[in-house]
């Protein structure tokens, strides 16, 4: 019986693992986000000209292209929170961290561009 409910568990816990997912939020959605957690990390991953040109407040630039040899600077111990332009960059990274372990992943569908377009403050 104990051997069962540890083979269980064990599937359990790869099951989860496997179908981890970031989710969606709309730039409305991560604004209050922000708003509410003040230690959520902000990761942009456009490209450092796309970075200087605008960003959000307290963004980490790590480009997609410099992602993987990156990871290590990204806390696993605090919110995520990953946008780019317009949201097509940040989703597969959003999912490659929530299927390498890390809990509380969101994707910013829109991305700046949304973000700028609902008023909210970019920094140039």
């Amino acid at each position: 019986m104990k051997r069962l409910v540890v083979a269980v568990l064990i599937v359990c816990m790869a099951w989860s693992i496997a179908f981890a997912s970031a989710k969606d939020i709309s730039p409305r959605e991560a604004k209050a986000l922000l708003d509410k957690n003040k230690h959520v990390f902000l990761l942009d991953v456009r490209t450092p000209q796309e970075s200087s040109q605008a960003r959000l407040p307290g963004a980490v630039l790590i480009p997609i292209n410099e992602f993987e040899r990156r990871i290590r600077e990204v806390p696993k111990n605090k919110t995520i929170l990953v946008y780019c332009a317009v949201g097509s960059r940040s989703k597969p990274v959003a999912e490659y961290l929530s299927q390498s372990g890390y809990k509380d992943v969101y994707n910013m569908t829109g991305g700046i561009v949304g973000w700028y377009r609902n008023g909210y403050k970019i920094v140039r």
